[in-house]
């Protein structure tokens, strides 16, 4: 699509068919609100209850494919995307408000889920080795698909979060039905186009774009979907869990949380200031691994404080497809409004402000905002929970150990990252940080789409979100098979 162009064709894809809704939307450009980058078709009840109903009744196909026929069809869909990226990643800053760049490697990203999880499915069903201890009897144990999977994924990565779970579900034998986020239908959409080019069969996968509150709630409640993989806010996690275990169909959650990026007095202070950059502000902090949180060791606040201090206010924001720009919009009014809300309650908590925190004017209408530093103690509650915006608070350490404490202070961390030049105290915070992922000498954001993702307490429920492993747990069963040898 052409920058500027109004696609009028974004609608459903149930049972192998573009479709239209009673009702329709728009998305806006947040970078230039009087832009209308879709309008697309709003599904409802009924429509969900249709498409997963195509799901079922497509399940038993797609689960007796081969595996080479499901790489393959995977793979084709990873080239494809690939293939696509500039387009895609255009839309995507279009629609959803990140920095061409960062928008085209997501799209990137994307591709490459598909491709990885089209290896993936050359192993999904083989048998585990073991044996039973009885003479005269053979065993097996299988990994078979679980059936239906339901896919809720967010505004935040449009591209790379979906694909990463699709790509995994379909990779395991399952049909799906993805529901996107509301915020961003038209990169829904464009994933679903791409996999309705790829030979799958009618039924196998779904889109429904809609409201949460009726299109995703019925696909939570759908007795006939086996599982469900949900990628967003804690509070909307904690109900779909609920409804889930209520019909004891299988959850996956991955909800976000406060990480963290501890810097100590041994570190290379312009790393661990680029670290701080990229993992707190890119994508303007909206990312569910984001470090809100900066513990730096006492020996060296100051000096981060300042260099952390000129490198955002030498941040360009702009335009998502303006060249050279660091920053993009906030995806809408909301989510401006909430991290606007956000800096007042800090400096209200007595957390002080070192920069930034303020609504931006630019050339065109959108939601700019300037990243906020804010020096803060354990107790404030900007420390205390996810942004989910430009906004980081420096926390004060006395030593590693107490960097340490602070870190693991958090019920709810995907990731924590640490700067530092002594192996000892790296391999050490790889041990002992309470994190699902930890990184040393990378911002927390620095992870592969398809790896393994989740936290240790509040941040996930259920098996992780993407990775080898969760492809083998969540997305299949187990089935053990005898006979007599």
């Amino acid at each position: 699509m052409r920058h500027g162009e109004i696609h009028q064709n974004v609608r459903q894809y149930i049972n192998g068919r573009w479709e239209t809704s009673v009702t329709t939307g728009v998305s806006v450009n947040p970078s230039d609100t009087d832009e209308v980058v879709a309008e697309y078709a709003r599904g409802d009840r009924h429509q969900m209850e249709l498409a997963v109903r195509a799901a079922v009744d497509a399940s038993a196909h797609w689960a007796r494919s081969t595996p080479q026929r499901r790489a393959d069809v995977l793979d084709r869909i990873g080239s494809e995307l690939i293939e696509r990226k500039d387009a895609l990643g255009l839309l995507l800053a279009r629609e959803q408000g990140k920095p061409l760049a960062e928008a085209t490697t997501e799209a990137l990203h994307a591709g490459r889920s598909f491709k990885f999880f089209a290896g993936e499915a050359l192993r999904h069903g083989a048998t585990d080795g073991v044996r039973s201890l009885r003479a005269g009897v053979q065993m097996d144990v299988a990994h078979v698909p679980v059936g239906v999977v339901g896919v809720i994924t967010p505004w935040s990565s449009p591209l790379a979060v979906p694909a990463a779970q699709i790509a995994a579900a379909l990779a395991a034998g399952n049909s799906v039905v993805f529901k996107p986020a509301e915020l961003v239908p038209a990169c829904g959409w464009a994933l679903a186009e791409t996999l309705s080019r790829a030979a799958l069969p009618a039924g196998t996968f779904n889109l429904v774009m809609g409201s949460g509150r009726e299109v995703g709630q019925s696909l939570v409640d759908s007795s006939q979907v086996d599982a469900l993989s949900f990628t967003g806010s804690a509070a909307v996690g904690a109900r779909v869990r609920q409804a889930a275990l209520a019909r004891r169909a299988r959850v996956q959650l991955e909800t976000g949380g406060a990480n963290t990026l501890v810097v100590l007095a041994d570190a290379d202070l312009a790393q661990a200031v680029d670290c701080a950059v990229q993992g707190a502000y890119a994508s303007n902090g909206q990312r569910a691994t984001a470090s809100s949180r900066l513990i730096v060791e006492a020996t060296v606040h100051d000096a981060f404080v300042t260099r952390l201090r000129d490198r955002l206010a030498a941040l360009k924001i702009g335009h998502a497809l303006t060249p050279g720009i660091d920053l993009g919009p906030l995806v809408d009014a909301a989510q401006l409004t909430r991290n606007l809300e956000a800096v007042a309650l800090a400096s209200e908590d007595g957390a002080e402000r070192v920069w930034g925190g303020e609504r931006l004017a630019r050339s065109q209408p959108g939601h700019y905002m300037s990243p906020a530093l804010f020096l803060a103690r354990p107790n404030h509650r900007m420390a205390r929970q996810a942004l989910f915006g430009p906004v980081a608070c420096v926390l004060r350490a006395v030593d590693y150990e107490d960097a340490l404490a602070l870190t693991n202070d958090m019920p709810d961390s995907l990731g924590a990252a640490l700067c530092t030049n002594s192996l000892q105290h790296a391999m050490h915070f790889r041990r002992h940080a309470k994190a699902g992922t930890t990184l040393v000498n990378m911002p927390t954001t620095g992870v592969d789409a398809f790896a393994p993702l989740g936290g240790r307490t509040g941040a996930s429920d259920g098996s992780r979100e993407t990775g080898r492993h969760t492809a083998a747990s969540f997305y299949t069963t187990e089935r053990t098979g005898y006979m007599p040898a």
